[in-house]
């Protein structure tokens, strides 16, 4: 702290130095300013930027096709790639492929993905509209959260019965799914 100073005085007080004279808050009266090593400066605050970005989560969309005439087998498969990939903290993309003549009736694939969305309600929630395209639906899962101190743990609204009513669907041989 060395008070108030003039312009060329400072300057010429950091030049016996060798350091930078830096203007700090130029908005005060009058201008507040330091004597520094200002290459130093940006290092530090390079690697401090660095060292955030580092320890960030990186949120990936994982994307997980299906079919309207799906087995059971490979539906059960396939969900459980869906709650390990919202389990980890991704998006997952949710895609229900139409071909032929499924195009003429997408609420095939609409019934596929509403059943898929029933299914993860535990794991995530959809996020934003359901997409129809001419050869596909789908729609984008995002996972709730479960842990952290700020994060408020989500329960299906329909209660346990209720998402344990969609697994004994599956054993239904007349459902054409």
């Amino acid at each position: 702290m060395l008070g108030l100073v003039t312009v060329p005085e400072a300057l010429s007080m950091a030049k016996v130095k060798g350091l930078d004279l830096v203007e700090i808050a130029p908005q005060a009266a009058p201008p507040v300013c330091r004597i520094m090593d200002y290459g130093k400066f940006l290092y530090e605050l390079h690697k401090r930027d660095h060292e955030a970005k580092k320890h960030q989560k990186q949120i990936h969309i994982k994307e997980i096709k299906f079919r309207p005439k799906i087995s059971i087998h490979d539906y059960g498969f396939k969900i459980k790639h869906v709650h390990r990939f919202l389990e980890e903290g991704d998006k997952v993309k949710i895609t229900v492929l139409l071909r032929g003549r499924e195009r003429s009736r997408p609420e095939l694939g609409l019934k596929v993905l509403n059943r898929v969305l029933g299914d993860t309600l535990d794991a995530g929630r959809q996020d934003g509209d359901t997409r129809r395209q001419d050869w596909s639906v789908s729609a984008l899962l995002v996972p709730t959260k479960a842990g952290g101190k700020d994060a408020k743990v989500k329960v299906p609204s329909g209660g346990p019965e209720k998402v344990q009513g969609h697994g004994q669907e599956e054993n239904n041989p007349q459902q054409g799914v």
